[in-house]
């Protein structure tokens, strides 16, 4: 939501307050975004504001929403810390905030005070067919280095002022990387003992401020283990672990009689697949697999950071799945493509979509 607040409090430092026009202007390009794609449940990170939001999304038909944080407040009008939130077209049935196994958190090495760096949310939904289905929204710790030093020092030489910097980029960074490890992993392991209470399928879905394949996500699909019985493995580990929903969907659209051209591969539109398709049924000519669009960008470097992780209920080659992933969007029109007046006071990130459809 990139500092949803609602003037005239403002975001971490006092001059910065919404005007009226702003604030009317970054509310409709959420409207506009939720007319067009019209998702049914959606996961929201950066809210200061949660009554506003609440409202937002209750004209546009979701009747149902949820927080488990409040944003901190400083000299009653300056916030910090925003939190997340989910709404829904369908009814939720549960919320909680997760909390972590301090024991474990103390075994892994982190200390007694260790928390989440922003609460994860954890609401039940009750989804068409499938039924109560368990949504995590999360937002996982940046890559902010955790050591802050006066980058203009006086009282160092110019040099030696470099140094301090240095150091201080080098093991905050690893502390952030700690931070953000330790939370996927936590959340991993209260995600499972979920799973195992009371079998309901799961999305986690949010900002993770990390590139999934990095080896400091990359348990979070977790699919082989090392010394267990493998029949046993392959008879139960399926049912716990998390998918990428874009590799659901390039697996679901890899089985369709459908090719992606060159152009549609290449082009800025927000459609993954849109009209650029053909048919090849009779055509002996190798598929064109889509190429994913970074949900981020920062200078020259682009990088995905968003994501929608599924279990194998939405996965068409587990055997016990309701459903396939038939679609995967990532809108980015205001990244790559911004006009000023649409989108000026959007969001730094794409925003992530994927359409679930019935097996047939």
């Amino acid at each position: 939501m990139f500092n949803y607040l609602e003037p005239p409090n403002a975001y971490y430092e006092f001059e910065k307050i919404y005007t009226a026009q702003q604030w009317a202007k970054k509310q409709r390009w959420i409207v506009d975004y939720l007319t067009e794609h019209a998702p049914d449940v959606i996961g929201f990170q950066e809210v200061f504001s949660i009554d506003s939001l609440k409202e937002l999304v209750t004209e546009q038909g979701y009747n149902y929403f949820a927080a488990v944080d409040t944003p901190e407040v400083i000299d009653d009008f300056i916030y910090k810390r925003p939190v997340v939130a989910i709404a829904s077209k369908y009814p939720i049935v549960e919320v909680a905030a997760v909390e972590h196994d301090s024991e474990l958190a103390s075994t892994l090495g982190l200390n007694s005070e260790f928390t989440f760096s922003r609460k994860i949310l954890r609401a039940t939904v009750t989804l068409p067919h499938i039924g109560n289905t368990d949504c995590y929204v999360v937002h996982f710790k940046s890559k902010r280095p955790m050591i802050n030093v006066d980058e203009h020092n006086k009282d160092l030489a110019p040099e030696q002022n470099i140094i301090e910097i240095l150091k201080a980029n080098v093991a905050g960074g690893w502390g952030s990387t700690i931070q953000r490890g330790s939370e996927a992993t936590l959340l991993m392991i209260q995600m499972i003992a979920r799973r195992e209470a009371t079998q309901q399928p799961m999305v986690l879905m949010g900002d993770f401020n990390n590139d999934l394949a990095d080896g400091v996500l990359s348990h979070l699909l977790t699919d082989t283990l090392r010394f267990a019985p493998a029949f046993d493995a392959k008879t139960y580990l399926a049912k716990y672990c998390l998918n990428d929903s874009w590799d659901l969907f390039i697996k679901s659209y890899l089985n369709t009689d459908e090719v992606v051209s060159d152009e549609a591969i290449l082009s800025d539109d927000e459609s993954i697949i849109d009209t650029n398709c053909v048919n090849t049924k009779n055509i002996d000519t190798p598929k064109a697999i889509p190429l994913r669009a970074p949900t981020h960008y920062y200078g020259p470097s682009n990088s995905v950071l968003d994501y929608i992780l599924l279990s194998s209920e939405f996965d068409a080659g587990y055997l016990g799945s309701f459903f396939e992933v038939s679609g995967y969007n990532t809108y980015d029109r205001h990244l790559i493509n911004p006009e000023f007046e649409r989108d000026d006071l959007s969001t730094d990130h794409g925003v992530v979509l994927v359409t679930l459809t019935l097996r047939s």
